[in-house]
């Protein structure tokens, strides 16, 4: 790609990794700019002004151009690309997965990691913890919706890796910080350890 490509990213997100995992798996260089989201960075004016008006991260920066959201990042890098099917029905069934992720798993399961490991239980709002059995047991239903489908395949869409098991690994590895038991979904299990075993992976840190 001739243009720069700049992630303006929290290092801690699963969002921003998706990203990063996606450039590694394809060698894209990628650069990255850094933000404490703990510490409101993507909230100041100059934020907002400059980057995304609706402070938030990850962005991708394309030269001078930027586009925010994770998974319309990782497509705008995968495009083309082995990590997207040929076949129009596999390409459809990978953005089904990216879509779960995005509606059913991410607000689940990435919102109870952020409150459990990087908030404290201790500092949560009364309508969070509210909300912690509810997201809890959705996030639950996620796991096992993915588990059933990991049970006789070895990735979500197609017969290789795509950007639906980019997306929906960043966060599930790491589901245990949120309180999530990942020894009761085997499959899932068989799944986390293949993906490291993937040309260019690069650990989240």
């Amino acid at each position: 790609m001739a243009e720069t490509l700049t992630l303006h990213e929290d290092p801690r997100s699963g969002n921003c990794y998706k990203i990063k995992l996606t450039a590694a798996l394809l060698s894209i260089p990628l650069e990255t700019r850094q933000y404490d989201i703990l510490k409101g960075e993507t909230r100041t004016d100059a934020f907002k002004s400059n980057v995304n008006a609706q402070g938030r991260i990850p962005v991708l920066q394309i030269g001078s151009r930027y586009l925010p959201e994770s998974n319309a990042a990782c497509w705008y890098l995968a495009e083309g690309t082995r990590l997207v099917p040929e076949d129009r029905f596999e390409r459809a069934q990978m953005l089904r997965w990216m879509f779960f992720e995005q509606y059913s798993h991410e607000p689940n399961i990435a919102t109870l990691r952020f409150w459990c490991r990087f908030v404290g239980s201790e500092n949560l709002s009364d309508q969070q913890r509210e909300q912690m059995m509810t997201k809890r047991i959705a996030g639950e239903d996620a796991l096992a919706a993915m588990e059933d489908h990991l049970k006789d395949r070895d990735w979500m869409a197609g017969s290789t890796a795509s950007l639906a098991d980019v997306a929906l690994f960043a966060y599930t590895h790491v589901a245990d910080e949120g309180g999530f038991d990942l020894s009761r979904f085997p499959a899932i299990g068989r799944w986390i350890d293949r993906v490291p075993t993937l040309d260019g992976f690069t650990p989240m840190t």
